[in-house]
């Protein structure tokens, strides 16, 4: 097993029988190798420091039904809003004062904001934010709408491709395609944006063969930025008392894709620290680079519930922020809070 963890950290790539072997065969020893490998190209290429992002969750209406999310359009228990203007710039200018200098709007696929109105938010939050980073998390869009945004400023585009297997992607989500998603990114590429793709981890079916599937795309992709999460049942979807995905599996595959693309950013997200107290610290041990302090007013906080248990709904924007970097001094890291871009990026 060493054998194949120390080629996969020289060479950046295995073979599709060598990765599958990998995640077949990891145990104690293996995983505990494969973290000090990852922290080693971690640190090798960004040192200690751990970037943050402002996350503004600025609405939960959707027009997609994907089977495990909680803002379905389906759910109709879901209590809906949306953050104006206004509300999306007060955000951002709570977060310039906590020091954040990359905002990161996400939202469910909300026809209600047009490219008109995007491009307006885009300029407005860069006009008055000129030296911050700006990503966008807004479901798939065509090719014009996202060339807009990217020549209205906007930095970085994440878009999680969920899952590379076609079969597990037509389970979960009725009225979409894998290949329009996988286009989406590739034109995301194309424009110039930072690009960061990803995949849930757990859902009910999914097997090492799909994971395999995932580490190949991403390796032919080559995004900026991975997003891995843990899938987390939704009382309010067809999904509800499912079992969640598993922090191991999720740290053991954020580690392999930090040897993979050793520059990656790579966030240790908010579901890991949802499922697990010490989720967060974990996925840093194994090579996860960026963390996500949420800066949405805490009034909607809970209404933007993707999934249920979700950490740090009540807290205000300074109590996060405070928190998470005790979380990585604690465990002997520091929080950057410089923009963070990919070392290999440059706007063109």
């Amino acid at each position: 097993m060493k054998t194949t963890i120390d080629k996969l950290f020289k060479e950046t790539t295995l073979s599709r029988d060598e990765f599958l072997y990998l995640l077949n065969n990891m145990d104690g020893d293996s995983l505990t190798y494969l973290r000090d490998k990852a922290n080693e190209r971690r640190v090798q290429e960004y040192g200690k420091a751990v970037y943050t992002r402002g996350l503004i969750e600025f609405t939960n209406h959707c027009i997609q039904n994907c089977v495990y999310c909680g803002i379905r359009y389906d759910n109709k228990n879901a209590d809906r809003y949306r953050l104006s203007l206004e509300e999306i710039l007060d955000c951002c200018k709570l977060g310039y004062k906590l020091g954040y200098r990359t905002f990161v709007l996400q939202g469910g696929e909300d026809p209600y904001y047009s490219d008109e109105r995007i491009v307006d938010l885009v300029k407005s939050i860069k006009k008055t934010f000129p030296e911050c980073a700006l990503t966008l998390s807004l479901g798939e869009k065509n090719f014009s709408s996202l060339k807009q945004y990217y020549e209205a400023g906007a930095d970085r585009y994440l878009l999680r491709h969920e899952t590379a297997s076609p079969t597990i992607y037509n389970k979960y989500h009725p009225n979409m395609c894998l290949q329009s998603r996988k286009k989406c990114l590739w034109d995301l590429k194309k424009i110039g944006f930072q690009v960061g793709a990803g995949f849930l981890v757990g859902l009910p079916g999914q097997s090492n063969e799909d994971y395999v599937e995932d580490l190949l795309f991403l390796k032919k992709l080559q995004p900026e930025m991975v997003g891995i999460g843990p899938f987390i049942a939704h009382e309010n979807t067809p999904l509800e008392g499912a079992s969640n995905g598993s922090i191991t599996q999720v740290v053991t595959l954020l580690a392999i894709v930090r040897l993979m693309l050793p520059k990656v950013l790579l966030p240790a997200t908010t579901a890991l620290g949802s499922i697990d107290p010490t989720g967060r610290e974990q996925g840093i041990k194994f090579g996860a680079n960026v963390v996500m302090p949420n800066l949405s007013p805490t009034s909607v906080r809970e209404k933007y519930a993707l999934y249920d248990g979700k950490i740090c709904v009540g807290d205000e924007a300074a109590e996060c922020r405070q928190c998470i970097e005790g979380k990585v001094r604690n465990i002997g890291y520091s929080l950057d809070m410089s923009r963070g871009d990919h070392k290999n990026w440059r706007r063109l």
